[in-house]
């Protein structure tokens, strides 16, 4: 690695001018400080950047900037690229989309978004801004990791500057379901989705945000994802969960520091032997902090023999003052603790304790280490460090976490006592099982949340990136294909002269006959009749049309040659003797009903559209309708199939149909069964939809392997369309001439 970029909306310093001198303050923010850690730990780490350098907008002026570059003093652990946005801009991008949009919409607050069209345009001004200065500064091996929510736009742009650049970019906030990130304009969500789709990794904290991503793009885009790969045209891009972590040996080191224990000691004096409850969070609606206020009055009301012997320190850190909606949050929030506080205190005990500021790491840690229930209930949260520190810092093994099942750090901490954070009676609940719980009980759920922690600390979750985001590019360049050159072409044709067991494998619609509106047109011309005839007539050659179409309709047209052929992607197939050998096990008559209720359904709201009955599977087809209209139900349709089908069938997402068929029943197992049968020395693969991947990777490593068209796909060739098949076919049953029809190279292959 020869640079690491770092590219996020803020730097992860500010500049203040502290009398005749301009001072440089280091970022306590969450990404900084871990990415700090990760640095300082290189002898953990796999990677070593010869300089890491962040990139990010400015809140300085350039003339302050300027003045501290003339003083030529260091700019902390990273090297700093500032660059600044027009103020307009910068409002609408900031302000506006990121924070007024995308972030109420992807936390679950649809109510709270605001769609305005100058704000999209300004988050595009910014990202572009972004990805021109970066395009400066960019060298060759050179690594770019995106940050946030503030950029999705970002990778994509900086492909179209740098095309072999490699990206990474990670989501620190949920990823929303399909059916709430749908509630964007139809421009913006296929534009934040075609954005971050231009990284080779895209990271996310958990595997519920991963799926949800995925979703959205097969959904919106109509791009399957398989096996954690997106496989968009030009190249695979890697979708995985990276949850961040913490330096956890800071936290948990922080127990004995002079400072901590001072700290600590003074609030164990203030508290006169009462039990602690602590909070902290920004000021954010995401963070439910009226109901963790609503949910700490219910258990006042219900436990009155509690009253005086608790606190409640709530701390809430300012946090974006400059939206309206944050500032009347902070006058609700002080008016309910006023009034709960109002409502039990007494002259020698108050319930609840509020803070507005910020605190110190020693002040926070003493916080921590002092309480004896943490009570971390967001109603919608990214990740939530804020619980993995309180954990961490506990050297003790004492201490309760009360931590929002719907926070990502959930999915990890699941000793800690998880709850649904609108459920005021609920918590009440959890606060007095938490008060109550036995010491031993504390100390066997911290040290086994503390092993987890210990184990994927902040290093460990940047490295964990780094290396999957090189893997995925390595594979990548792995999957690129060969040029077809003219001796390429002659050793194809040699190769297939000198070998005296040769096995075709042919698909049939789109690649032997185009497209028709309604399948039964497709019917194979006397040229693909002849053509099939004098390739079986030959010895040495076997030839299979393996077609997703039914075997009667293959047995009509091809029943007369010396052929064999596979039905409905391999559910019965045709012996050398005649006879039809059903595959057992795609049969399963009782998954029919439903399926076609659904298809059905589906051919009533879209108009062209129709049901093809098979015996083994059933598709719809959408060829003969809008192609939008069309897109849109299929999308629907296959959400709803996935509903209806279990793991027995497979919902094959095809060229202009929807398929349902039994799992395990496809292109791939047969064309594998029948490339075993004999010793072949000459093995030909030849597909254009996307059951015939299947075919393309299981004989990766033995066949030739074509696709015909120019979508993404494993092949390692490509012909243009069937006219050019046909040339290509025929010239294998004369071998004088070298053969007109040149086989293209795939730009598009993609991943396994």
């Amino acid at each position: 690695m020869k640079r690491l970029f770092i590219i996020s909306n803020r730097l992860p310093i500010q500049l203040v001018r502290q009398e005749s001198t301009v001072q440089l303050l280091e970022s306590a923010g969450g990404l900084a400080t871990a990415l700090k850690s990760y640095l300082q730990a290189q002898d953990r780490s796999s990677f070593e950047p010869e300089e890491v350098v962040w990139v990010g907008n400015a809140d300085f002026s350039r003339e302050l900037w300027e003045e501290f570059q003339q003083s030529k003093r260091s700019t902390g652990t990273f090297k700093i690229e500032p660059l600044w946005l027009d103020d307009d801009v910068n409002d609408g991008f900031y302000n506006g989309l990121s924070n007024s949009t995308i972030w109420p919409l992807f936390h679950y607050f649809p109510s709270f978004a605001e769609f305005k069209e100058p704000n999209w345009q300004a988050y595009q001004q910014a990202n572009t801004v972004f990805a021109d200065r970066l395009a400066e500064l960019y060298q060759p091996d050179d690594v770019l990791w995106v940050q946030d929510y503030h950029l999705m736009l970002l990778p994509a742009l900086l492909r179209e500057r740098c095309p072999e650049a490699t990206i990474g970019f990670f989501l620190h906030i949920p990823f929303p379901s399909f059916e709430v990130y749908r509630m964007l304009p139809n421009r913006w969500r296929e534009g934040l989705l075609q954005g971050m789709l231009g990284a080779d990794l895209i990271g996310f904290h958990t595997n519920d945000y991963v799926q949800h991503f995925e979703k959205s793009v097969q959904r919106l885009l109509g791009i399957e994802s398989k096996l954690r790969f997106v496989q968009i045209p030009n190249r695979p891009v890697r979708v995985d969960l990276f949850p961040i972590s913490i330096d956890y040996d800071r936290f948990n080191s922080s127990y004995r520091l002079p400072g901590v224990v001072a700290e600590r000691e003074a609030i164990h004096q203030q508290l006169q032997g009462n039990k602690l409850l602590f909070s902290v969070d920004r000021l954010d609606y995401t963070k439910g902090v009226l109901n963790r206020l609503q949910g700490y009055e219910k258990f006042l009301e219900n436990h009155p023999e509690w009253h005086g012997k608790i606190n409640f320190v709530m701390v809430v850190v300012p946090s974006r003052s400059e939206i309206t909606s944050y500032g009347e949050r902070k006058q609700m929030i002080e008016e309910n603790i006023g009034r709960i506080n109002g409502r039990f205190a007494t002259v020698s005990w108050q319930p609840l304790v509020y803070q507005y500021r910020s605190l110190s790491f020693e002040q926070l840690c003493a916080y921590y280490t002092a309480c004896d229930v943490a009570l971390i209930t967001p109603i919608r949260d990214g990740m939530n460090l804020v619980a993995k520190e309180f954990i961490a810092s506990r050297q003790d093994e004492q201490g309760v976490l009360i931590l929002s099942e719907v926070a990502g750090a959930a999915a990890e901490l699941g000793e800690a006592l998880l709850i649904n954070p609108t459920d005021r009676v609920g918590m009440a609940l959890a606060i007095e099982e938490a008060l109550s719980m036995p010491v031993k009980t504390q100390a066997e759920r911290i040290k086994r949340m503390q092993t987890r922690i210990r184990d994927y600390d902040v290093v460990q979750w940047a490295d964990d990136f780094l290396t999957q985001l090189f893997n995925a590019k390595a594979q990548q360049n792995q999957w690129e294909v060969r040029l077809l050159n003219v001796a390429l072409r002659k050793e194809l044709m040699d190769n297939y002269q000198k070998a005296q067991k040769r096995l075709l494998l042919l698909d049939y619609d789109g690649t032997l006959v185009p497209f028709a509106k309604f399948p039964d047109l497709a019917r194979p011309s006397e040229r693909v009749i002849e053509l099939l005839s004098e390739l079986a007539n030959v010895p040495q050659n076997r030839i299979v049309i393996i077609s997703g179409r039914d075997k009667k309709t293959l047995e009509n047209w091809f029943g007369s040659l010396s052929i064999q052929l596979v039905a409905e992607h391999g559910a019965a197939v045709r012996l050398p003797d005649g006879n039809w050998q059903e595959n057992p096990e795609a049969f399963l008559p009782e998954w029919r009903s439903n399926i076609q209720q659904a298809m059905n359904l589906a051919v009533q709201r879209c108009p062209g559209t129709f049901v093809e009955e098979k015996t083994h599977s059933l598709a719809w087809h959408y060829r003969n309708t809008g192609a939008d209209l069309g897109f849109a139900q299929s999308r629907e349709l296959i959400d709803t199939l996935h509903g209806l089908t279990g793991h027995q069938l497979q919902v094959i997402d095809g060229n202009k149909v929807v398929e349902v068929r039994v799992t395990g029943v496809d292109k791939g197992s047969v064309a594998s069964r029948l490339a075993s049968d004999d010793q072949y020395d000459f093995i030909l693969a030849i597909g254009d939809d996307r059951t015939d991947e299947d075919m393309f990777r299981t004989l990766a490593d033995r066949a030739i392997t074509i696709k015909v068209g120019q979508q993404k796909t494993l092949a390692r060739y490509s012909l243009p369309d069937t006219g050019a098949v046909l040339s290509f076919l025929q010239r294998f049953t004369s071998m004088d001439t070298p053969p007109n029809v040149e086989l293209t190279p795939n730009p598009h292959l993609a991943s396994a």
